[in-house]
């Protein structure tokens, strides 16, 4: 792993929670890790219930577009995350590839989007706790 790790979070439409996943590793790591996120199938905009729900927690993702998944995206990345959207990633050795199971928050509204951005929260703060204690070893 480089000095400042990379991690990429990839959803079909990169509106949703790969967005909130990326906006928190931003937030709670800071400029400690690289963030990217994209999507095979990229939306038009980012979903507004998940703009509206990490606006809760004070963090506006309001300004982020869906961008295209590319094989460089991966090939730059220490760690793929897919989403549980069933999207596949280019493999390249020494890469960590991952896949969280959660629910699309497509079409939903922000009730049902709190818990999606809750969970994705949980998960981000356990991929920084693996990735300081690599960086320690």
């Amino acid at each position: 792993m480089a000095d400042k790790p990379s991690v990429l979070f990839v959803c079909v439409h990169n509106a949703g929670r790969s967005q909130m996943a990326a906006a928190w590793l931003t937030h709670l790591a800071g400029d400690r890790v690289e963030v990217r996120s994209a999507g095979s199938a990229p939306g038009d905009r980012v979903n507004p219930a998940a703009v509206a729900a990490m606006a809760e927690v004070g963090i506006d993702i309001s300004e982020e577009t869906p961008k295209i998944l590319t094989v460089d995206a991966v090939r730059e990345s220490d760690v793929c995350v897919t989403m549980g959207c069933g999207d596949t990633c280019p493999v390249f050795p020494g890469k960590r590839y991952l896949d969280w199971e959660l629910a699309d928050p497509a079409g939903r509204g922000i009730e049902a989007v709190r818990p999606i951005r809750d969970a994705i929260r949980a998960r981000v703060e356990s991929l920084i706790d693996e990735i300081d204690e690599k960086r320690e070893a």
